[in-house]
């Protein structure tokens, strides 16, 4: 394939020779939501790819599978054939603090990703064994602009890929280095203090990723290190919820992933911008967020960011989701 186009054949379609094709990022995305709209794909959100896709595109040539990895004992036992290995290390670092996950520089990135083989016309599909390391290794594509277009994310990852009984490898494939140009967004990215002084804006819809005990602060701030609490007006949507189980990382329905953003607050013209505690769990919100077409940015400081600043905060405040009766009650 040319111009870094994949073209999809898709069995499952009602009509003969029905064709998706993977547009390059620049141009409308509009044109690449219709066409995985499909009567197969209606049920699952955009930019998500299913094992039978994958397994019938392994050896198209521009596609580049990554698969994330914390220390890579995972990807030497076993992988999806032709997958390249990223840690985690070369696409973040645990910043000053020594407590976070944080994007290293774009040149670390870059370099990293080309090693991986991606160039400027790769369909990159991004898994892993871990839902939050391979969320977050696609929020770094993401936010980076690498490839030649938006990046792709494994549903059920390869969990449900061994579950199927499709092959694995436990060799290192021989694959030539990438030559890339990124294309960041410096809008995707957000600070504290760019939060701050949008704050009561009804425009902005904060979602944290976190867990009831990290929410409502009864963890005592990493454990005494930062404020415990949230940001105010934040609600809570933990990540775990947006799967059928983190043991099968299926996502839920399109139609279910709308619901429960909407319960979470955010209205479809809001901005949403996501956070967890480190950066790992938000990786997860904020890739469904941009795959429901919300306007979102990610906060990579976190809590941990947020909570080390002498901002509001509310530890006492909390309305959990579990005991929320009435959508109207914010905290």
């Amino acid at each position: 394939m040319s111009l870094g186009c994949l073209t999809l054949d898709v069995s499952q379609q009602s009509s003969p020779g029905f064709r998706m094709v993977i547009m390059p990022r620049f141009l409308p995305i509009i044109a690449l939501c219709v066409l995985l709209g499909s009567p197969a794909q209606a049920q699952q959100a955009r930019l998500l790819v299913s094992t039978d896709w994958l397994e019938a595109n392994l050896n198209q040539p521009d596609l580049v599978i990554l698969h994330a990895s914390s220390d890579g004992s995972d990807y030497e036992a076993e992988h999806i054939p032709g997958a390249r290995l990223v840690l985690l290390d070369r696409i973040a670092w645990e910043g000053e603090t020594g407590v976070g996950v944080e994007l290293r520089r774009f040149a670390e990135i870059r370099e990293a990703l080309e090693e991986a083989g991606v160039s400027n016309t790769s369909t990159v599909v991004v898994y892993g064994s871990n839902p939050m390391h391979a969320a977050r290794l696609w929020m770094t594509v993401d936010v980076a602009g690498a490839g030649g277009s938006e990046p792709l994310f494994l549903d059920g990852g390869i969990q449900v890929w061994r579950e199927e009984g499709r092959a694995l490898s436990a060799q290192t494939p021989q694959a030539s280095r990438g030559r890339l140009t990124l294309q960041p967004d410096p809008e995707r990215l957000v600070t504290a203090d760019w939060i701050l002084v949008r704050l009561g804006h009804d425009y902005l819809s904060l979602v944290d990723a976190r867990p009831d005990d990290e929410y409502s602060g009864a963890d005592g701030g990493l454990g005494g290190r930062v404020n415990p609490g949230h940001i105010p007006s934040a609600r809570q949507l933990y990540w775990e919820e947006l799967v059928e189980s983190r043991e099968r990382p299926v996502f839920l329905p399109v139609g279910e992933l709308a619901d429960l953003f909407l319960a979470a607050g955010a209205d479809p013209e809001d901005t949403v911008v996501t956070y967890c505690q480190v950066g790992l769990r938000a990786s997860v919100t904020y890739m469904i967020a941009r795959m429901l077409n919300y306007e979102a940015r990610f906060f990579d400081g976190s809590w941990r960011d947020w909570g080390s600043r002498d901002y509001p905060h509310y530890p006492k405040k909390a309305v959990l989701r579990s005991q929320l009766q009435d959508p109207e009650h914010l905290d």
